[in-house]
Order: C-alpha cells, then structure tokens, then sequence
C-alpha cells in the first residue's frame, strides 16, 4: 500500500486530534514561500535562530516554510493559534538527553517532520512516527552510497538494471531514515543494521510498520509507525 497524502494549500486544516484515528499525513509544496512578516510571529526563538543562521535564502525560506505549516497543523489538531504551540524534545534514547525527536508537551500525538528542496513530509499518530523524503539521486550517488546499507539491500540493488537503481534506492533510504527517525535513534545507527528492503512493499522492523507516501514523480517517501502489530493504522 502506498498512502496518498494530504496536500497543503488544497486539502483543509484537520479538526483537533481524535485519539485512535488513523495516522495523518500532509504534503507541502513549497511554491510560494512565506515572508517573514507572516512567519515570524508564529515561530519560536530557537526556530527565527535557525531561519537567521542559514546563508542562502531559499533554504532559508524552505525551512521557514516547513516549520510554518508545522506549526499550523500542530494548533489545528491541538486546537490553538500556530504562535501558542509551545515545541519541546523528546528524551534521546542513546543518552537520554533533551535532544531526542521534537513534540508538544501533553500532546495526544506524536509528529514528525522531513523537507527535500521544495517538499516537506508531515506525519501525526498516537504512537511515535518518523518520515522521510528524498529526491531520487543520479546513479553515480546511489552507486557510493549504497555501500552502506544492509547486505540483503545491498544485494538487492545490484541485481537491478542501472536505471531501476535509483528509484529503488530512493525507496530503500527513505524507508530507512523514517524509521530510525521514529525511533529517535537517527544515523547514529548504521544503515547497515536493519533490514527495510528496496523492492515494491517494505520489509517492516519488528515493532514498525513501514508505509511507502506518494511524493509525486522523481521523489520517494516513506512514514514508520510504531505498531506491536505492525499495522500502519493502528
């Protein structure tokens, strides 16, 4: 199954969170970007830092605008203004430092958030998600990086004819980075470690259910929910 997302700017803002829902996905298209008349009253301090630091302003604008409609769904579901959404850090599960996956103090969700050039991937459940997007990567790129996957993944991607590669590749990271993002771990573990696979349907962890998102032509992208039973929606 690949889930069809929500699309923002088409789709309407959520009603507040029902606990026991089917997790939420949301694409952004970041066509228009906001200015900073509209995003800096929204943003927190530690968000206008990161907006200020960035050298060039298209990333600049991207972040801002990811962040923004972050911001605006987490007070849809919570049932605030955006600027009243007060963010936090989850605990790191390899430290247990403030520095783990990002959340809202007593929120009935968890969320997650991924941008690649001008997408942002969006995901909410009651139990903790991870979401990635890429670009699919010229062939060059997938042929380096690769080396670092799983041997099975690994194997996988060199029995594929050479253009078959990256979008196969692209399936493979992005399933990869959502779900070591929902475990708040991240590339602190190696890619090599688990298994998620390349082809048509992902190979889900133990504990996961992995979900391919249509992200449109020459992009990938995937959620993982933490499931016992595996399901996506549960």
């Amino acid at each position: 199954m690949v889930i069809r997302p929500r699309i923002l700017g088409n789709d309407p803002l959520p009603q507040q969170w029902t606990r026991g829902d089917r997790p939420h996905v949301w694409l952004l298209r970041i066509t228009d970007p906001p200015s900073a008349e509209e995003y800096e009253p929204i943003l927190d301090p530690e968000e206008r830092a990161r907006v200020k630091a960035f050298v060039h302003d298209i990333h600049r604008t991207r972040y801002a605008a990811s962040h923004l409609a972050l911001r605006r769904l987490l007070g849809a579901y919570l049932g605030k203004a955006p600027g009243e959404v007060r963010l936090t850090r989850e605990p790191c599960p390899g430290c247990g430092g403030p520095h783990g996956r990002p959340a809202v103090a007593c929120a009935p969700f968890h969320f997650n958030l991924s941008h690649s050039a001008d997408l942002a991937l969006l995901a909410f459940a009651d139990t903790p998600v991870g979401a990635d997007v890429e670009a699919e990567q010229p062939l060059s790129v997938v042929t380096e990086v690769s080396r670092m996957l799983h041997p099975r993944e690994i194997a996988e991607l060199g029995a594929l004819p050479d253009a078959a590669r990256p979008p196969a590749f692209a399936r493979c990271w992005t399933r990869k980075e959502a779900y070591l993002k929902g475990t708040g771990t991240g590339l602190s573990e190696s890619p090599a470690v688990t298994y998620v696979g390349s082809g048509e349907v992902p190979a889900s962890p133990p504990g996961w259910a992995l979900t391919d998102v249509d992200a449109g032509q020459g992009h990938a992208a995937a959620i993982a929910v933490a499931s016992p039973g595996g399901r996506w929606d549960r």
